[in-house]
């Protein structure tokens, strides 16, 4: 004898269902089969329905029977049991691998299978007055013989093997549809429920919550252990939602459920977001309707404090933002300046080999001229133009400060040296980075750098074009540098091995510690390479031209050198401990120096006008020299006659002695009036 009464409650973890039995001698006793309400202990406690079962006394009485003629099993209750139990019927654990023909049973409301081996739903069309379906923990692969039954209400096929979720359109009055623990990837057709206000989803394989426009009474949604990760649906009146252990990872992918009024419950604990050190406040401040995260209530003060961390997570976010764009707007700037230094020296190999073409080339061939393509004949400028098309409009250059290194990018950065630098910035400046910038264009600032930066103490090169070993000595003009690195990229002269033995020995005043490594053998090394050759420099370079070298703190010195009071006993040594001292370089190593492109055309062109003065002083004086002497020569010629003529005027002038006297005499007297 079989007996059921049932109490259907719905609490804040989900669906749990209890079904006591007692002990008693008569069959008169009924057990009582329901669903009721049980608080959690367990914050992340699977929300499934648990099955307890006693036994004190003797097992239900259930009658099957079966013929030849019938494949399923067949149900038959007496009239008595029946009477006790009407409108329930429970056949859980028997081990049951299909479900059994119910005969003469329409009336019934509430059916268990629980704990069975049943593979397919049938035999229950019958059943238009079933309201409570329990196949909890069978092997159903699909969902399937429901679709009669209009009055269900609550479906319950956790712990099963169904992959799609299928076959529910009928079941429009669904209150509580639970289907965790099975296979299922998608949600899908159940948009028509518009009824149901629970539904178990958990321990599926779900990554995205979808397809849940239609649920609009839908107030309990568990979706524990699945793999969602992002775009979780909002509905108009869920109260309750679980998603813990999953792979939620940011919070603007559960952002949208801050919108959610009626939202009061949810869990994320398991979840990527929730080992973050701002996920409590950061959801607390968002989602300000809630009185219970991952099964904790939420106090005032959390709520207060959680306010507060959120105020100070989004300015650090902000920042970081800030930064980002700063980051990405230097990373496109550098990338535009290194188009543009592409471009640059495109053009001057293009002149370079134009230049040589047009000194090797004739262009009569058989008499007749060379075929020139249109496109060699047009100017650079037309050349190049299509390359600069297409560039963003970004800065040319770029300067930055990070910690005590300077980086400029970019010719124009150059004129940076010309701002007025605070002192305390200036100070901390230790290492300056040149990068896109041609070398020529630096040796003409270095003078600046030393003074606007007095700490400086390092200096990197990158794509600055150092093509010659004689370019290093340029760095002379520093007031004190530690550390050189010269990067391969864009500097040919680091592929010739003896350039770091020459840096070495013409800085050598410096005492570098660091250029891109050395040891204290390449120091020995440098000296025996290079210091024959500043001697040679040095006595075979004119005094004056040596002097024109020098700057004033260094004449005076090469005069006492020249006078040869530095042979003393004791002076030689005491005037390179003086220079060591002040940091200054050896007069040989002084021979050795740089002029940049632009000031030896500048010393070239000074040369052409100095020789075109003086070729025009020279020629000058050679016409006035020939017309003297043109002079010279006519004077010879006509001064016989000349002077025969004077001496014949005056024997004609004092032939009249008196006449002469009083001729005198006039001439006076009108000079004194």
């Amino acid at each position: 004898l079989i007996s059921f009464s049932s109490n259907l409650q719905v609490n804040n973890c989900g669906l749990q269902l209890v079904i006591q039995t007692s002990s008693i001698p008569e069959k008169t006793k009924p057990f009582e089969f329901r669903i009721n309400k049980e608080q959690s202990s367990f914050h992340n406690r699977l929300l499934q329905h648990d099955l307890e079962k006693n036994y004190s006394g003797r097992q239900d009485n259930a009658n099957f029977g079966s013929s030849s003629s019938i494949t399923f099993p067949v149900l038959q209750r007496t009239a008595e049991e029946k009477i006790l139990n009407s409108d329930r019927l429970s056949l859980e654990r028997q081990k049951l691998t299909v479900c059994p023909i119910i005969d003469g049973e329409d009336h019934l409301r509430l059916l268990n299978f629980q704990h069975n081996f049943i593979t397919r739903i049938q035999n229950i069309s019958n059943l238009h007055h079933l309201v409570f379906l329990d196949l909890y923990d069978n092997q159903i692969e699909e969902i399937s013989g429901v679709s009669t039954l209009r009055s269900l209400r609550v479906l319950l096929l956790g712990k099963n093997r169904i992959k799609k979720i299928s076959n529910l359109e009928n079941l429009k009055n669904l209150d509580v549809l639970d289907l965790h623990g099975n296979q299922i990837a998608k949600i899908e057709n159940i948009g028509h429920l518009s009824e149901l206000r629970v539904l178990n989803l958990a321990r599926n394989l779900l990554t995205v919550v979808e397809n849940l426009n239609g649920l609009n009474s839908l107030t309990e949604l568990n979706l524990r252990h699945n793999q969602v990760s992002k775009d979780v649906d909002t509905l108009p009146c869920l109260q309750r939602l679980f998603l813990s252990f999953n792979n939620i990872s940011s919070f603007e992918d559960i952002l949208c459920l801050a919108d959610s009024s009626s939202l009061s419950d949810i869990t994320l604990d398991g979840n990527p977001i929730a080992q973050e050190t701002w996920y409590k406040h950061t959801v607390l401040h968002h989602m300000m309707q809630l009185r219970q995260l991952d099964m904790k209530r939420i106090t005032e003060e959390e709520r207060r404090m959680a306010s507060i961390a959120a105020r100070k997570e989004e300015e650090r976010k902000r920042e970081s933002h800030k930064q980002t764009l700063l980051k990405e707007k230097k990373r496109l700037t550098i990338g535009n300046i290194a188009r543009q230094w592409e471009i640059q020296q495109n053009r001057i190999a293009l002149e370079a080999s134009l230049n040589k073409d047009k000194e090797n080339e004739p262009c009569q061939i058989n008499g007749s001229a060379a075929y020139v393509f249109p496109e060699e004949s047009r100017s650079l400028d037309t050349i190049l133009s299509s390359a600069v098309q297409g560039l963003s409009v970004l800065e040319s250059h770029l300067v930055e400060v990070e910690g005590d290194t300077l980086g400029l990018y970019g010719a124009g950065a150059l004129e940076c040296l010309d701002r007025n630098w605070s002192v305390q910035t200036a100070a901390i400046i230790a290492t300056v980075s040149f990068m896109f910038i041609e070398f020529d264009e630096i040796v003409q600032v270095l003078v600046k750098l030393k003074t606007k930066f007095p700490n400086c103490v390092h200096l990197k090169f990158k794509e600055t074009n150092l093509v010659t070993l004689q370019q290093f000595s340029a760095l002379a003009e520093m007031h004190r540098m530690e550390q050189l690195t010269v990067d391969p990229q864009g500097n040919p002269v680091v592929n010739f091995a003896l350039w770091k033995y020459y840096v070495l020995f013409r800085l050598k005043h410096f005492n570098l510690q660091k250029i891109n490594g050395i040891t204290e053998n390449d120091i020995v090394k440098a000296e025996r390479l290079f210091g024959i050759l500043a001697y040679v420099a040095s006595s075979e370079l004119p005094h004056y031209r040596m002097l024109s070298l020098f700057g004033e703190s260094r004449k005076k010195q090469f005069h006492y050198l020249l006078e040869g009071k530095g042979k003393k006993s004791g002076v030689g040594s005491e005037e390179s401990s003086d220079n060591r001292r002040s940091g200054g370089e050896s007069t040989a190593r002084a021979m050795l120096n740089y002029m940049t492109k632009d000031f030896h055309m500048e010393k070239l062109e000074e040369i052409k006008e100095r020789k075109t003065f003086c070729q025009t002083y020279v020629e000058n004086l050679v016409k006035e020299a020939a017309d003297i002497n043109m002079k010279n020569e006519s004077l010879q010629k006509l001064w016989p006659q000349m002077f025969i003529e004077l001496v014949r005027d005056a024997v004609i002038e004092i032939r009249n002695k008196n006449s002469y006297m009083k001729l005198c005499l006039q001439r006076i007297t009108d000079q004194k009036q």
